[in-house]
């Protein structure tokens, strides 16, 4: 049966709005690991003032097989808004979304702490509105809401 396990990081910070977002790493500080085979997640809450350290998720999925290892990992995973991950199979990112996490591959390999400020950036910037919806964020100025509100 596989393990998981969960060690979080006690913070006095108050990012609020924050999002959760899941990084798979072989070194915790890149993003280099396929999802299905990542034996460690290093989770980051993200806000529009920074990022932080939350907790980092080990899995050990090694005694299972198949469609176990990916719904093990799904649920390891709960709470978790985004994913970066090397790379993902199609049933395995299904499973993801259906868990609730959005999944994001990298082309390669990606210093996680470039990524997260590239995050915060574009969580001060426009983001898009999938983003806006998981933090709760209003659209300020859409053209398109003038339109809604006029018909």
């Amino acid at each position: 049966m596989g393990e998981s396990t969960k060690i979080t990081v006690e913070s006095n910070s108050s990012l609020e709005n924050a999002i959760k977002v899941a990084f798979a790493s072989k070194d915790m500080q890149t993003i280099n690991a396929h999802f299905g085979g990542a034996k460690e997640f290093v989770v980051y809450k993200v806000s529009p003032n920074g990022f932080e350290l939350s907790e980092v998720i080990t899995t050990d999925t090694s005694e299972m097989e198949g469609d176990d290892k990916t719904d093990f990992k799904v649920k390891a995973l709960k709470g978790v808004n985004i994913m970066y991950c090397e790379s993902i199979g199609g049933t395995a990112a299904a499973k993801v979304i259906r868990g609730g996490i959005n999944p994001m591959k990298v082309q390669e390999p990606r210093n996680i702490e470039d990524v997260l400020k590239e995050l915060v950036t574009m969580i001060n910037g426009n983001p898009p509105p999938w983003v806006k919806k998981i933090m709760n964020i209003q659209t300020k100025m859409d053209p398109r809401l003038e339109r809604w509100t006029e018909e």
